[in-house]
């Protein structure tokens, strides 16, 4: 074969290989072409989509706290517990007063109410109602503390309040404290500074009464009587205090009354002779 005919054959062979190389080419980038296509990222959420399931969770929660409350309404007081130091009130007494109260279950126990109650009884002076998980009821109590006694049938604490009970024989002993309607706070107040001033003579007030005058009248236990007006009481207890030492006290068991109702000095009556004065 002549050198002519070999190089016509190899620009055939050339030209029928190039159609195939371009179509072989298109193909490969068209396919690069779909494979970019396929990684890109999928769309974001419809923010519907979204909104929706915010609603339905806290559709969610909501029915789960309504279901608590729901059983909580329902969950009796399963325990009373008493807490205080109790000498004059039963805890059964507590315990029975309070039921009535309790009807509306752990949550709606009306504590006011019970409390209420509570400070109404005769040697309540305070009473604290608490709720405590899951089902208790604690109540601290903290009794009257009874000072003297007031007129015939009362009491009065250590604030000069009045208050009443049945049992009188226990607190007998009690200084009785006499005085018109409203002067209860002003004769406690009173009788704790006479008390205090007749301890060095370890004397004690068995009674101290008050007139619509203003008139003081104090009874000690030993009998003796002291008389001492409608002012400057304090002032003619330290004048008693100071005769007494002086002069009065070899003969205690023999004065009836001493009158201190004096600018200066007082009044002694004896309880066999004539009242006498002495003077500071």
């Amino acid at each position: 074969m002549s050198r002519k005919s070999r190089n016509a054959l190899t620009q055939d062979t050339k030209a029928k290989r190039l159609p195939f190389s371009k179509a072989a080419a298109r193909k490969t980038s068209k396919g690069a072409t779909r494979t970019q296509s396929s990684a890109r990222p999928s769309s974001i959420p419809s923010p519907w989509l979204s909104r929706l399931l915010i609603a339905t969770g806290s559709v969610v929660v909501l029915a789960a706290a309504f279901k608590a409350y729901v059983s909580l309404q329902a969950i009796p007081v399963q325990h009373i517990v008493v807490k205080g130091e109790l000498e004059n009130t039963r805890n059964e007494m507590i315990q029975d007063m309070v039921q009535p109260a309790l009807v509306g279950g752990f949550l709606y126990s009306d504590l006011q109410r019970i409390r209420t109650q509570l400070e109404a009884l005769p040697w309540i002076y305070r009473a604290t109602v608490q709720r405590r998980w899951p089902d208790a009821l604690e109540i601290h109590v903290i009794e009257q503390l009874p000072i003297a006694r007031w007129g015939n049938s009362d009491f009065l604490n250590h604030e000069g309040d009045v208050f009443r009970s049945g049992d009188n024989q226990q607190w007998q002993d009690l200084p009785n404290l006499q005085g018109p309607a409203g002067s209860a706070k002003a004769l406690v107040s009173g009788y704790k500074r006479i008390a205090d001033i007749l301890k060095p003579l370890q004397m004690k007030v068995a009674s101290l009464k008050i007139d619509e005058r203003g008139q003081i009248d104090v009874v000690m236990n030993n009998g003796m009587q002291l008389k001492l007006g409608n002012e400057d009481f304090l002032e003619r207890m330290h004048r008693f205090l100071a005769v007494y030492r002086s002069d009065l006290s070899n003969r205690a068991a023999d004065i009836e009354r001493i009158d201190l109702r004096y600018e200066t000095g007082v009044a002694v009556a004896f309880k066999q002779e004539p009242p006498q004065v002495a003077g500071l």
